[in-house]
């Protein structure tokens, strides 16, 4: 088997989504129009995407031993997603998260077990070398400690490591600030950069951060699109028009066609319109990845928005 060119190292969950107009209350039940299980989590979604898109992608993380640790695990597999160095806890899973969707707006919102993320990987579950054979090192801050070995062995060895900044309204915590000092392209979420930095404005808080280490940092906003800034340049992606059906995973789907597009050689300005488009195209279906494009798709997509992109290289080293 080849090595990958990208591994994700972070939180894989199985999700139960429910669509619906109205939340239910403990007085009153309503009924739901559309129901799915899928896979979800950050860094997972985000390598089932790069995998869609005909990347090499593999993941490590963790999944219980019982049917909902299989579902987490097939609904990852089923995509080409590489599970070789995947760590399983025996007893059951614990990352199964309740996603409640609007069904007005594609709005979204979580319910986690209260035992998530008791058992993290540790630095001597990871495979050094493995990890090493990748090009692209892609974390969202769950198992700190060994996210924060392998984005060091990453750093020292001249590899990328690029970091999801979920979107956020609380403080960040040490040890995720700890983890992006060794972070090259960190893409974040509504109000990461600002809480990271302490720096209020998007472009200020932007500026901060880069002073904090990486060299590329993208804040995501939805349907306002995204904002990249560098040390050379600063521009505005805007988002594409699509009949919403559901957010849920948009962001880690954008973060997955990001690493593609870096894959491909193309400029931060083209690598920002395709994940842009890619993250669009995931928004028309109900759940984190079932609306993914091929790359043909989204090729084809942004062809008809009038925006072409280049016949892509086929995967290679």
């Amino acid at each position: 088997m080849a090595a990958p060119q990208i591994i994700g190292l972070g939180m894989a969950t199985l999700d139960v989504l429910i669509r619906l107009k109205e939340m239910p209350t403990w007085e009153r039940g309503t009924r739901f129009s559309a129901f799915r299980l899928d896979g979800g989590g950050p860094v997972a979604t985000a390598m089932v995407a790069a995998a869609r898109l005909g990347a090499r992608a593999a993941f490590v993380g963790t999944a219980g031993t019982d049917t909902a640790g299989q579902l987490k695990e097939r609904f990852l597999a089923e995509h080409g997603v590489d599970l070789s160095h995947l760590v399983r806890r025996p007893g059951p899973e614990e990352t199964i998260v309740l996603v409640y969707v609007q069904e007005g707006t594609g709005e979204r919102v979580f319910s986690g077990p209260e035992r998530m993320g008791q058992h993290p990987l540790r630095p001597e579950e990871l495979d050094r070398e493995w990890l090493l054979s990748a090009q692209y090192l892609h974390l969202d801050g769950h198992h700190p400690e060994a996210a924060l070995a392998a984005a060091q062995w990453m750093h020292a060895a001249g590899k990328t490591v690029t970091f999801d900044g979920g979107k956020t309204r609380g403080p960040i915590p040490p040890h995720l600030r700890e983890i992006i000092r060794y972070v090259d392209i960190l893409i974040c979420g509504e109000g990461f950069a600002q809480a990271l930095t302490g720096v209020e404005g998007l472009w200020p808080a932007a500026e901060a951060a880069l002073a904090l280490g990486p060299r590329v940092v993208v804040q995501t906003l939805g349907a306002e699109g995204s904002y990249t800034l560098t040390a050379q340049e600063r521009f505005h992606t805007p988002a594409f028009a699509v009949e919403v059906v559901d957010t849920t995973g948009a962001g880690d789907v954008f973060h997955g066609a990001y690493l593609v597009g870096l894959l491909q050689g193309w400029d931060l300005r083209t690598v920002a319109r395709f994940s842009s488009a890619v993250a669009a195209l995931k928004c028309t279906q109900l759940g984190g990845r079932a609306g993914i494009p091929t790359m043909d798709e989204a090729l084809a997509f942004l062809a008809r928005q009038g925006a072409p992109i280049g016949v892509p290289r086929r995967a290679e080293g």
